[in-house]
């Protein structure tokens, strides 16, 4: 059976929502942000050390030269590796270039970190930022889809961009000429995955490009068709019709939820107005 729209009965779920209708939740952050954020974690640590050497300079002038050595050695590595170390650790995967450039240090399943992804990431920095002078950090990001270095190829994280640019969906009106139609229409439950995708779509039509925005559209309204009856008016637009169920599910929702709170508070007042009393006859605390 085919519908009104000329689009097939059943479509793969993946062909649904394809890349042109779907917003990404978490974008791999580029190289040259973090290559950024890095870069302001670097001045942080210039002038951290530049300020511990001046204080190790005081305390240290009357101790054994060896030893002012060794702790300077010590303290110097502690800032260069355990001081990032221990800022991602603590904040989850920033640090304060990180924070500056919207950016966050994230497990493969896109959880928070640990202290143990922190300290691979941290000690692996020595090798291929510090000792390669940033080359093998570079070459490992550019062949990786999602930018990893081998700090995060080991530790199992990746970067993503923690502020995404967002725009505001287009919000779903009800097309006039097909109200009388569809307040009367039987709206079945649409399938989760269904009802994402063609609200991601009518977000995104503008953006689309015309072939691929008349192909998604089709596609999509042959998909609902199957959950509404009747069929919409003969040379109804696959856009309209999608908006007109969106819209219609939307209101219905709305008044079923309005039904119920006031059920709710109706039986509320009926249980106050039915036992002013006590079961001993005293009136209630």
């Amino acid at each position: 059976m085919r519908s009104d729209f000329g689009g097939l009965d059943e479509l793969p779920a993946p062909e649904l929502v394809t890349g042109e209708a779907v917003v990404l939740d978490l974008r791999p952050a580029s190289f040259v942000t973090r290559a950024l954020a890095f870069a302001l974690d670097l001045l942080m640590i210039f002038i951290t050390l530049i300020v511990m050497s001046f204080l190790l300079v005081i305390a240290l002038s009357n101790m054994d030269e060896a030893a002012g050595t060794a702790i300077a050695l010590v303290s110097t590595l502690g800032v260069m590796i355990g001081l990032p170390i221990l800022i991602e650790t603590m904040t989850r995967g920033k640090s304060l270039g990180k924070l500056a450039a919207g950016l966050r240090v994230v497990r493969d399943d896109g959880g928070p970190i640990r202290a143990r992804h922190a300290l691979i990431r941290g000690l692996l920095s020595v090798v291929e930022i510090y000792m390669a002078s940033g080359s093998l950090a570079l070459i490992t990001s550019l062949l990786n889809r999602r930018g990893k270095r081998l700090g995060d190829l080991l530790a199992g994280t990746y970067v993503i961009r923690e502020r995404p640019p967002r725009e505001m969906p287009n919000p779903v009106r009800m097309p006039p000429h097909l109200y009388p139609w569809v307040v009367g229409s039987d709206l079945g439950r649409l399938p989760d995955r269904l009802s994402l995708a063609v609200r991601q779509f009518l977000g995104r039509a503008t953006q689309l490009t015309p072939a691929s925005r008349e192909r998604l559209g089709r596609t999509l309204a042959d998909q609902v068709s199957q959950y509404v009856a009747p069929a919409p008016p003969a040379g109804t637009h696959p856009e309209d019709f999608l908006n007109a169920v969106l819209a219609e599910r939307r209101d219905r929702d709305y008044a079923r939820l309005m039904r119920e709170k006031q059920a709710r508070l109706a039986r509320q007042h009926r249980r106050g107005a039915a036992s002013p009393l006590s079961p001993l006859g005293l009136p209630p605390n």
